[in-house]
């Protein structure tokens, strides 16, 4: 089975997994998971195509195996992930812009984690990037270590066998084996809509503070007050 590479031949589901079978997945789970350098992975579609790719007999393990280990691959990221924010700390906010890093990514994370709190970890598991930092920001706020397992593991599961089984599942539709490039790109663009939403409305709120500022062009604080005019004015 040979997909639509959406991007680069290495970031491409079908070249990874027939490159680097189940380990690779999982590998790949666990580094966008929690690690800085994973959060331009392919997530979503990737196990989306491992799932249907068990449902074809291309990858011979059990279903109910991948599922398995994708789910604690992802636990097991962000738990690094979770260590690593604890460890530097602040130190992660004055980090300066690199090829690999930018402070917005970190920035757009801290602002997720601190508008959902701890099911953030939950949510934050179908948002790309965002689920990367999430866990380090956890980490850097000294979150309730029990709490952070517990979610943890939700959104682990919910997103590592979810994606997987519906990949699986899909995978027996007849429509899905011919238009198999569009419905990754469908999966793609349906892991961007969260982005595009949040950048949407942090403009709609920029403009807003924006328009609530006071016109520095406005009248001169020391200009005289002329009062009222017409017929009660003081003759």
């Amino acid at each position: 089975m040979n997909t639509l590479a959406l991007g680069p031949q290495w970031l491409d589901p079908d070249y990874l997994i027939e490159t680097f079978g189940l380990l690779g997945v999982l590998a790949i789970v666990f580094a966008e998971s929690g690690l800085l350098i994973g959060f331009f992975l392919p997530g979503d579609s990737l196990l989306f195509t491992t799932g249907l790719l068990v449902t074809t007999d291309v990858i011979k393990q059990e279903l109910w195996l991948v599922c398995v280990a994708v789910a604690v691959a992802a636990i097991v990221g962000d738990q690094v992930g979770y260590l690593f924010g604890r460890k530097v700390g602040p130190s992660l906010f004055r980090r300066p812009d690199s090829r690999l890093f930018k402070q917005e990514n970190v920035e757009k994370a801290h602002e997720f984690f601190e508008k959902h709190g701890p099911k953030s970890l939950i949510l934050a598991r179908f948002v790309p990037i965002v689920r990367t930092f999430t866990p380090i920001i956890a980490g850097v706020s000294r979150m309730n270590y029990r709490s952070f397992i517990i979610f943890n593991i939700i959104g682990g599961v919910l997103w590592g066998t979810g994606v997987t089984l519906l990949g699986s599942a899909l995978g027996k539709v007849d429509f899905v084996h011919e238009h198999i490039e569009l419905m990754l790109i469908a999966i793609v663009l349906l892991s961007v809509i969260p982005i595009v939403i949040e950048f949407l409305r942090a403009r709609g709120k920029a403009k807003k503070e924006a328009a609530a500022e006071p016109d520095p062009q406005g009248p001169a604080s020391g200009a005289p007050n002329q009062g009222p005019r017409g017929r009660h004015a003081k003759r």
